[in-house]
């Protein structure tokens, strides 16, 4: 799940225009957001558009929008809250940065310590997505709780008796 690849090298600054580079409102089409959503995540910091046009013109790439696209999947197919999307992202950053900084070196020391960093940050990773799947799993529980009580109350009016702990609300006689 979390294979979001962002490329390492910073992003350019303002340029002009590119048929490359697409405006925020295509963007925000393009990957099922709104225009408003895109902005909100620049402004957070889950983004950053890879340039500006002349007219200050917000302008995105194609990793923008694998970005984005990664994103939605978590805010919306995962349920991940807009904080731990960003703690996820800033972790594969850093992941991306270790690898780098990794091959970059020959050095024992260095290299643990990065290694050390990535560690650390892999045992958030995780943690995160174990407090997820509890929650998760709290509420399978609880929906199969109330699966279970309603095959009950179907079992009691199928045997012919009143269905256990279902008191009438006043003015309303019980189902």
């Amino acid at each position: 799940m979390l294979s979001y690849h962002r490329r390492v090298t910073p992003k350019p600054t303002p340029v002009a225009s590119s048929s490359a580079l697409l405006r925020v409102t295509e963007v925000a089409a393009e990957v099922g957001l709104t225009a408003r959503a895109v902005r909100y995540y620049e402004e957070i910091g889950l983004l950053k558009p890879a340039a500006r046009s002349g007219g200050a013109y917000r302008l995105y790439d194609d990793d923008d929008i694998e970005r984005l696209r990664f994103i939605r999947g978590l805010r919306d197919d995962a349920g991940f809250s807009l904080a731990e999307i960003g703690r996820l992202l800033e972790d594969e950053a850093a992941r991306a940065r270790n690898r780098a900084r990794f091959r970059a070196t020959t050095d024992r020391s260095e290299r643990r310590g990065i290694l050390a960093d990535a560690l650390a940050r892999t045992d958030g990773q995780i943690e995160i997505l174990r407090e997820k799947a509890a929650r998760l799993d709290a509420m399978i529980a609880e929906a199969v709780g109330r699966r279970e009580h309603l095959t009950a109350h179907l079992g009691d009016l199928d045997a012919g008796r009143e269905p256990a702990h279902m008191p009438a609300r006043p003015g309303r006689r019980a189902p």
